[in-house]
C-alpha cells in the first residue's frame, strides 16, 4: 500500500470493492483530510459485500469519501442495508448520528471502439457456416455465464423462443449460448431443458471464454438477449456489448438493464415480478445461519422471480419478423453506448466525482476525530495497552538499570546480527541508541530510565523506551531494586 504522503499527493485512493472501512481506519492514523477514498459496488448479495457496506456506518468514513453504485437499483440496495443497520445500532446504542460516504450512481463502461467493426462479413459467414445457420435464418445470441442461479434462468427464454419458432415459415430460429458452465451437471441441466422446452429451436453452446470467440461471435447474431433474473446481478455489461455491436437487445426489466436499455428504442425490456417482503425472511435466515451456501441462496431466491413469457415472445416475434426494426434498434443502441457508456465517458464521470470530493475535503467538517492518546482504530489498540496485564511489570522511569556482565558494543552487534533477531524488518534496536545507553551505564554503573531519558541527546526519540526493553531481552542490561552502593 502507498504511503500516506503519496496518497495525499494523489488526492484519492480508488478501491475496486465497497471495502472503504478498513482503509478509513488506516487513514485515521495519519490524518483524515489527507485524501479521499472511493469504492465501487459489484454484487451486493454476498455476505462479504453486505458486511462491507453495513460496516461503513461505524467506520470513520468522511463526507469526502464515496461509494459508487453502478446502477440506481444498487443505490436502493445499499440504502436499504444502511437503513436496517442504522435501525439496529439505534436500538442497541441509542444513536442516530451516522456519517456516511457519498453514494453517486455511475455506470460501468465498455470500449465502444472495440465493437465498431461489428458485424464483420467474414466473421459472420464463418460462424454461421460453422453453426449451420442459413442466410435467412435468425440467430439470437446470449453471452455470459450459463448459470440458472447466478445469471439467467433459461426457462422463460426457451419457452418464448419455442413459440416464435413454431410460427415461422421458412427461416429457422437459432440460439447461440456463448459462455461457460460451472460444471457438467449444470450443462446437462441446460441441455435437458432446451430439448424439452424449445425443440423447434436449434440451440448450441460454445465456449465464450476463448478470446477469439468472445471477439467475433457478435457478428453471427441478429439479436442479443439476456433475461437475467437473479439478485447476484447488479448492472450487466453484456447488453451494452450487444448494443455496441449494433444488435437489438431483448432483456429483462431487471437491475441495471433498466438503465442501459431503452424499451422500444434500443430493444425491448421484458417485465419481471418478485414477491414482496417479508416473504423471503426464511431465505435470508437460511443464508445467514450457514444452512444455505451463496449459490443456494441465489438459486432459491431466483426461483421466485418471474420473467413475462408472453411479453418476451412478442418482443422476439417483432424483431424476428422485422429486419428494419432490428437495424433501427441496433443503430440506436450503438449510438447510446458510444455517447453514454464508453469508458472515455465513464472515466470522465469518475474524474468529475474525484474533483468534487477534493473540494469537499477542503471545506466540510471532519467526523470521528481521534481523541488525544486514543488508538486510531479502537479494535486495533496498542499491543502494550491491550496486553498490559501479561508481564510481571511494565517499564517505568523509576526502574534502575545496570550493565550485565560482558555487555559491550560488540556483544550487542553480535546478538543483533543473529537470524532469530531478524524475524522482522523493524529496526527494533537502533545502534546509536543502544550504544549510548551502554556507554552511559558503563560510566555511571547504574541509572534509572528517567535519569537516562533526561540526559539523552535531543536527537533521540522518546520511543527509546523500547530500546531498554530490547537491551534487557538481549541480556545486556539488568534491572535492580534501589540505588547501587
Amino acid at each position: 500500500m502507498l504511503a500516506s504522503a503519496d496518497l495525499a499527493r494523489a488526492g484519492c485512493l480508488f478501491l475496486s470493492d465497497p471495502g472503504l472501512g478498513s482503509f478509513a481506519w488506516r487513514r485515521r492514523a495519519s490524518g483524515q483530510r489527507g485524501y479521499s477514498l472511493c469504492g465501487i459496488t459489484h454484487t451486493t448479495a454476498s455476505h462479504g459485500a453486505m458486511d462491507l457496506i453495513a460496516d461503513l456506518l461505524v467506520a470513520p468514513v468522511q463526507p469526502w469519501d464515496a461509494l459508487i453504485c453502478t446502477s440506481r437499483v444498487v443505490h436502493d440496495t445499499v440504502s436499504t442495508l444502511w437503513r436496517t443497520q442504522a435501525e439496529y445500532l439505534e436500538s442497541r446504542f441509542g444513536t442516530k448520528q451516522f456519517a456516511l460516504p457519498r453514494l453517486p450512481v455511475i455506470p460501468l463502461g465498455v470500449d465502444a471502439e472495440a465493437y465498431a467493426s461489428v458485424p464483420n462479413a467474414e466473421d459472420r459467414a464463418r460462424w454461421r457456416a460453422q453453426l449451420g445457420i442459413g442466410d435467412n435464418d435468425i440467430a439470437i445470441l446470449f453471452m455470459g455465464r450459463l448459470s440458472f442461479h447466478a445469471k439467467a434462468h433459461p426457462l422463460p427464454l426457451y419457452l418464448a423462443l419455442e413459440q416464435v419458432a413454431r410460427g415461422l415459415e421458412g427461416p429457422k430460429l437459432h440460439l447461440i449460448q456463448s459462455g461457460w458452465f460451472s460444471n457438467e451437471w449444470i450443462e446437462r441441466s441446460f441441455n435437458e431443458a432446451a430439448a424439452a422446452l424449445c425443440p423447434s429451436v436449434k440451440v448450441v453452446s460454445i465456449d465464450g471464454r476463448v478470446p477469439e470467440t468472445r471477439r467475433t461471435i457478435w457478428s453471427a447474431a441478429d439479436i442479443f438477449t439476456s433475461l437475467a433474473d437473479n439478485i447476484q446481478e447488479t448492472f450487466g455489461l453484456s447488453p451494452l456489448e450487444g448494443m455496441a455491436a449494433g444488435l437489438p437487445v431483448v432483456v429483462s426489466d431487471w437491475n441495471g438493464y433498466r438503465e442501459t436499455v431503452r424499451d422500444g428504442v434500443d430493444g425491448f425490456r421484458i417485465p419481471t415480478r418478485m414477491p414482496p417482503a417479508p416473504l423471503g425472511t426464511d431465505l435470508a435466515n437460511r443464508y445467514a445461519c450457514g444452512i444455505d451456501s451463496y449459490d443456494q441462496y441465489l438459486a432459491r431466491t431466483s426461483h421466485f422471480v418471474s420473467v413475462d413469457v408472453p411479453a418476451a415472445t412478442w418482443a422476439f416475434q417483432n424483431l424476428v419478423q422485422n429486419p428494419d426494426l432490428r437495424q433501427r434498434m441496433g443503430a440506436a443502441g450503438r449510438a447510446r453506448v458510444r455517447d453514454h457508456f464508453d469508458w472515455r465517458v465513464v472515466i470522465g464521470l469518475h474524474q468529475e466525482l474525484w474533483r468534487e470530493l477534493s473540494e469537499v475535503r477542503e471545506h466540510d467538517p471532519e467526523s470521528a476525530i481521534p481523541a488525544p492518546g486514543a488508538p486510531p482504530c479502537p479494535t486495533r489498540p496498542d499491543p502494550f495497552a491491550a496486553f498490559a496485564s501479561y508481564p510481571s511489570r511494565l517499564l517505568d522511569i523509576e526502574q534502575r538499570l545496570v550493565l550485565a556482565p560482558g555487555a559491550s558494543r560488540e556483544a550487542m552487534q553480535a546478538l543483533r546480527s543473529l537470524a532469530v533477531m531478524k524475524s522482522t524488518d523493524l529496526n527494533f534496536l537502533p545502534v546509536e541508541t543502544g550504544e549510548w545507553i551502554l556507554a552511559y551505564l558503563a560510566r555511571t554503573e547504574s541509572a534509572t530510565i528517567g535519569e537516562m531519558l533526561d540526559q539523552m541527546p535531543s536527537g533521540y526519540s522518546q520511543s527509546v523506551m523500547r530500546a531498554f526493553a530490547c537491551l534487557h531481552k538481549l541480556d545486556l542490561v539488568h534491572f535492580v531494586e534501589g540505588p547501587i552502593n
